[in-house]
Parts: C-alpha cells; structure tokens; sequence
C-alpha cells in the first residue's frame, strides 16, 4: 500500500509541476498585454509596408515589428509593475497576476526588462538606430512621464497618446529611415485616434478610475461633458489628417476616400456620446474606434503607391 501511495505520488508531482509552468507562462504572457500588443503589431507592420521605397524586405520588416512588440510588451509588464498597488482597486484589473499575487514584483521586473532590451536590441542591429531610439523614447514617455502623471493631472492622457502612436513611427523609420511627411502623419493619424477611444474606455470604466484615484476627465467631471467634448475635438481632427497620406501620395486617392468615410463615421459616433454621455453611447464609440484603425489600414496597405 506504501509503495502505490510513493508511485502515485511520484507521477503527480511532474503533472502538477507542468501545470504550475504552464499557468507561470500565462501569466507572463498576460503580463504583455497581448491584446494591446496586437495593435501595436498591426500599426508598426502597416507603417512599415507604407514607408517601404523599394522591394519589400520581410525578414527585415518581421524582425522590426518584432522589436517593437517586445518593446511595447516590456513597457506593459514595467507599467503594471508600477500600478500593482493601484490595479488592485480596480474591478477590472485587479485578476491581473501581480495583484492576484500569482507573479511577484521582482519576476515582473525581470521580465519586462529583459523584453524592453531584447526589442531595443533588435531594432539597432536589425531595423535601424533611429528606430531604436525612438523605442527607446516610447519606454522613457510611458513609463517615467506618464505612468507617474496619470495620479495627478488629467492632461497625461495626452501625454500617453505619445507613445501609443509612436509605434507607427518606429515602423515607419525602420524601412524609410526617416521621419518625413508620411511617417509624421501616420503618428499623428494614431495619436488623435487615441483620444476618442480612450474617452469612451475612461467612461464606461468611470468608478474603477475614481477608486484607483485617477484624476481623468471622467473623474473629475463626473456629468461627461469635458469627457465628450475631448472627444469630438479630436475625432474632428482626425478627419482631415487621415486623409494626408492620399494627399502627399503615400497612398492613393481610394484610401483618403475610405479616410473621410471612416472619420466621419468616427465623429458622428463622438458627437453622440457628447450628447447623450451615456453607457450605450459610450460602448457604440469603443467599437466604432476599435473598428476605425485596422480598416483604414487595410485601405492604406491596398491603396499603397
């Protein structure tokens, strides 16, 4: 009887070992933000294809969007290292493996710091030197300007529009190496996105933020009306921007169409939350901006001159 009792225990430790690695691994990969990273890996692919003058290189281009995937992972793993205290106020990021306890503070540390150099590494030697730098850049923004400016001023969602939209930049300077017209309007076509979207988000998540104690527009302005007019301010904005790259011939005529058609879409969706500042309308502008980005790159990449 001894002996089965050793034997079953023995087969049920490396089952349990394999179960413990593989949830650890989960949660690294949690970590990354994976979903957000998937924009990130659309928006510097797309950029990339788009600043592309001569045959297209794909080991080239797969290894920049590479590095900036890992980059962009580093900086969520070294944000939520920051904010474990704060997550763990949320409803909906209080799961997440650092204030669930399921990975410490120092593996997380670890992790995101060996993406953040691995993605830096790739992009120097593989991509090019300004592409690298403004990786680096995109780390020092998100995480030293930012990640610190969200607990006092409701301006740092501007600021942290930077880094989001520099993906498109480091995609583009990573074939084109350079900045140019083109590479400055697909940075600035994601960095206005990026406000209609992330006031839709701060308000249906409006209670998580006041309980964490960030100051957003939500917050402090509970009735939506800063929070709405944020909104279509920069959706309108958007509208003739989305268009520059048909006209500076980055893209052809059918792509600026698609720009007007979209943005206008956009800004009617912005102009209903400002007036009604409700949930529904709220959601209705989440999925339209999450539907807004990757079709207008799709035309971008189809229309390409």
């Amino acid at each position: 009887m001894k002996d089965f009792q050793v034997a079953a225990t023995a087969n049920t430790v490396p089952i349990i070992d394999a179960r413990r690695a593989t949830s650890l691994l989960a949660d690294y990969v949690a970590l990354t933000k994976p979903r957000l990273n998937f924009l990130v890996v659309a928006t510097s692919a797309a950029s990339y294809y788009l600043g592309a003058t001569a045959a297209l290189d794909i080991i080239r281009m797969m290894l920049a969007v590479a590095g900036t995937a890992l980059v962009a992972g580093g900086a969520a793993v070294l944000n939520q290292v920051s904010e474990r205290n704060t997550d763990a106020l949320m409803r909906r990021t209080r799961l997440r493996p650092l204030p669930d306890g399921r990975v410490t503070p120092g593996e997380a540390l670890v992790l995101g710091l060996l993406l953040s150099a691995a993605g830096l590494t790739v992009l120097a030697t593989r991509a090019s030197l300004l592409a690298a730098s403004l990786a680096l850049g995109t780390l020092v923004i998100y995480l030293i300007v930012y990640t610190p400016m969200k607990r006092r001023t409701p301006l740092s969602t501007l600021v942290g529009a930077l880094p989001g939209a520099l993906p498109a930049l480091i995609g583009w300077t990573a074939s084109h190496d350079n900045v140019a017209a083109g590479g400055a309007a697909l940075f600035a076509i994601v960095f206005l996105w990026q406000i209609p979207h992330f006031m839709a988000i701060s308000w249906l998540y409006r209670d998580d933020y006041r309980k964490a104690g960030f100051p957003l527009l939500t917050v402090i302005d509970p009735g939506g009306r800063r929070a709405g007019g944020q909104a279509v301010l920069f959706a309108a904005a958007l509208l003739p921007v989305a268009v520059v790259p048909s006209l500076i011939r980055v893209t052809g005529p059918a792509s600026g169409i698609v720009a007007v058609v979209l943005g206008t879409a956009l800004l009617w969706l912005a102009v209903a939350f400002a007036r009604a500042r409700t949930d529904e309308s709220a959601r209705r502008l989440f999925f339209g901006s999450i539907v807004y980005l990757p079709i207008l790159w799709m035309a971008m990449i189809a229309d390409k001159l």
